[in-house]
């Protein structure tokens, strides 16, 4: 049986993604959940969703939506790139799809289509790129939005771990663990992921100065690309994005 690995928040660093692809030694049994945004940061965001594309057509694929995944989109189907998205990394992105063929665009408008919100496996982890306020759980969640750009379930998730809890609150307690991307743990410098009560952050600043992240869920092994920032170092990234 094979592993079941989780990638954090790409963020268009393909360089990364196969780097660290390239560490883990993939078996073509294992299961890939990548957590979402995938584009926004570096210079291939065409060249990334490519490869994610690919890799569908050999491996066991999830990809779950990412926000940032959801502004690209609404750029490529309605033309709308506000300022905001330009500064937080869609200035590349968008350079990247004007250069792109219009096969290849609507190649892409169907993978972003495709995403899920989040997934929930057999043993009742759940995988989602940033959170969810619903006291009942993901079922129950009254705002869609809430699952690529919520940051208050991490924030809950380390008051929880720093009070020494005895039990877990209600909001974190359908699941017995939770994978998420969306808040990085680092944008200073290189790190690794974190457990905080039961959720695993999984986002390690590739967007920034990290690095990019695969994490066994059963293992707890994983493995990490080099900075992201060494891979392209005629490039920003993220790291001149407005705080």
């Amino acid at each position: 049986m094979g592993r079941t690995l989780v990638i954090g928040d790409i963020h268009a660093a393909k360089k990364a993604l196969v780097q660290v692809l390239e560490r883990t030694e993939l078996k073509a049994d294992d299961e890939l959940i990548f957590l979402g945004d995938y584009v926004d940061a570096w210079s291939e965001a065409v060249e990334t969703v490519d490869y994610l594309i690919e890799l569908k057509a050999q491996y066991n694929c999830r990809f779950i939506r990412g926000n940032h995944d959801v502004l690209c989109y609404d750029f490529l189907t309605k033309g709308e790139a506000p300022v905001t998205w330009l500064l937080h990394g869609g200035e590349m992105t968008k350079s990247s799809y004007e250069r792109a063929s219009k096969e290849t665009v609507e190649r892409h408008i169907h993978f972003y289509e495709s995403l899920e919100n989040y997934f929930i496996d057999d043993q009742n982890r759940l995988f989602l790129h940033a959170g969810y306020t619903n006291l009942r759980g993901v079922s129950q969640e009254y705002f869609e939005q809430m699952f690529y750009w919520d940051r208050t379930l991490w924030e809950l998730a380390t008051v929880v771990e720093s009070s020494g809890y005895n039990e877990l609150p209600k909001r974190l307690s359908h699941y017995t663990e939770i994978f998420i991307g969306h808040t990085p743990l680092s944008k200073e410098g290189f790190t690794r992921p974190e457990k905080r009560a039961n959720v695993w952050n999984i986002d390690t600043g590739a967007a920034f100065k990290g690095g990019l992240t695969v994490f066994d869920i059963d293992s707890k092994r994983y493995w990490q690309s080099d900075a992201v920032p060494t891979l392209y170092p005629a490039e920003n990234g993220r790291n001149n994005s407005p705080k």
